[in-house]
């Protein structure tokens, strides 16, 4: 009785998960979704959050995606293979959205890339991803994000810190899936040059994107080429 309860949770917390993910205009030529992928990210990042908050994540609480939305992040990243992930931080450490991408990259293979401040010790921050078992996929580095992001092609989900000072800069030159990826914002202020990222991708010609406010000061901008009625498609992966 006790399986078939946790069973029945779990299919709970995965439909709450595509009913949200379903609010996302899908209008791109080619993506595909795994729902395996998603799920396991989604309970496993779920299962951190447990962990680092020290109390237990329902759907009832507002700790399930606010105020860092670490589930659904992950299992976004998760289920759309997202091969290429990048976060740059401004003068933080490791985040709960370093630990939500780390999640997605174990469980679909990605490569995670994670942009320090100077100040961030590397070792320290992969110390602190060793309490998740987390601590191998994940690439910290040094340096000017703008000069080594540039060298990074085809990026499928990225998430940028607006309080970096040269974001806006990192929004013009960062090379994104141009059939389907993903960018979050955080630390956004809507005033003075706090242009978002989906301002900035628009004017680019043949890509279309969706920008939606996930959080106070978080916004998530989904991105894919513009094509013809009669070509879309949305793949859906599945296992027995």
């Amino acid at each position: 009785m006790a399986s078939t309860s946790s069973q029945y949770h779990k299919l709970d917390l995965v439909s709450h998960l595509f009913c949200t993910v379903s609010l996302i205009p899908i209008s791109f030529c080619t993506m595909k979704w795994s729902p395996q992928d998603a799920m396991k990210a989604y309970l496993h990042t779920l299962q951190l959050s447990k962990i680092q908050y020290g109390q237990d994540c329902t759907l009832g609480t507002t700790k399930l995606i606010q105020p860092q939305c670490m589930e659904f992040l992950s299992a976004l990243a998760a289920g759309n293979q997202a091969k290429v992930m990048v976060q740059v931080l401004s003068n933080e450490g490791v985040n709960p959205l370093t630990i939500a991408l780390a999640v997605a990259a174990k469980h679909c293979g990605g490569r995670f890339i994670c942009f320090l401040d100077q100040q961030q010790d590397i070792e320290d921050c992969t110390a602190q991803l060793s309490c998740y078992d987390l601590e191998d996929v994940v690439e910290f580095m040094h340096g000017n994000p703008c000069e080594v992001i540039i060298q990074l092609k085809n990026i499928d989900f990225a998430v940028i810190d607006c309080k970096f000072k040269d974001h806006l800069r990192l929004f013009q030159i960062i090379d994104v899936n141009p059939r389907g990826s993903i960018a979050v914002v955080t630390n956004l202020v809507r005033k003075g040059n706090g242009a978002g990222f989906g301002e900035v991708v628009r004017e680019k010609r043949g890509v279309e994107c969706v920008t939606l406010s996930i959080g106070e000061g978080m916004e998530l901008t989904r991105i894919g080429v513009t094509c013809n009625h009669e070509n879309k498609r949305f793949y859906v992966t599945s296992e027995n």
